[in-house]
């Protein structure tokens, strides 16, 4: 009697739905990572531009994308599927930012109180290309966070307002509001730019 391996290397995980790479990746990790490269395959462009605009600076970008990667890698295991992959990713993200955000503006205070004045330090920094995130990046810096983080889940990562409310623990109808408000809000302050 011949033993039977489970088929670990026949597929191509590019062929694959998120929910049938997220399997694989259930019966394969850690020693297999197929599934998983191929999800943040999938995802890492759109994750990093969610990122860069959440935190205005590619940098702190880079090291976010890096923690949300590692933080699924080993968080796949218990993904249970209770919600899309997509909506569990950009959970993770958008803690990840918010955390990082606080972390800047502790920073920012502390170099304010030695002092120091924070925006020479950050002139050093390669300021982001407008060419790369044209008209969006210039609304944004004129809403509050919140509804800074929810029209970048709206027109970055794409994802429904249901999916976008669950993420930020608030009620479907509110961030529909905040939502049109924050328009309504770069609509007054931009007359004459259609909504995208």
């Amino acid at each position: 009697m011949t033993k039977t391996h489970p088929p670990t290397m026949s597929y191509d995980p590019r062929q694959l739905s998120d929910e049938e790479l997220v399997q694989r990746a259930h019966a394969e990790l850690f020693h297999v990572t197929r599934a998983y490269e191929e999800l943040m395959r999938r995802y890492q462009r759109t994750l990093f531009n969610v990122c860069a605009r959440y935190l205005g600076n590619d940098r702190d970008a880079d090291d976010v994308c890096q923690e949300v990667m590692l933080k699924v890698l080993y968080g796949l295991k218990n993904f249970e599927g209770k919600s899309k992959f997509k909506t569990w990713l950009y959970s993770i993200t958008y803690n990840e930012c918010i955390t990082q955000y606080r972390k800047e503006r502790r920073k920012r205070r502390l170099l304010d109180a030695l002092s120091l004045d924070p925006v020479e330090e950050a002139s050093e920094e390669k300021a982001p290309n407008v060419e790369e995130r044209p008209e969006l990046d210039k609304w944004l810096v004129h809403v509050n966070q919140i509804d800074r983080e929810i029209l970048v889940l709206r027109f970055v990562a794409e994802l429904e307002f249901q999916e976008i409310a669950d993420i930020m623990h608030m009620g479907l109808s509110a961030t529909k509001m905040r939502y049109k408000r924050a328009l309504d809000k770069l609509r007054e302050k931009f007359s004459g730019i259609a909504e995208t």
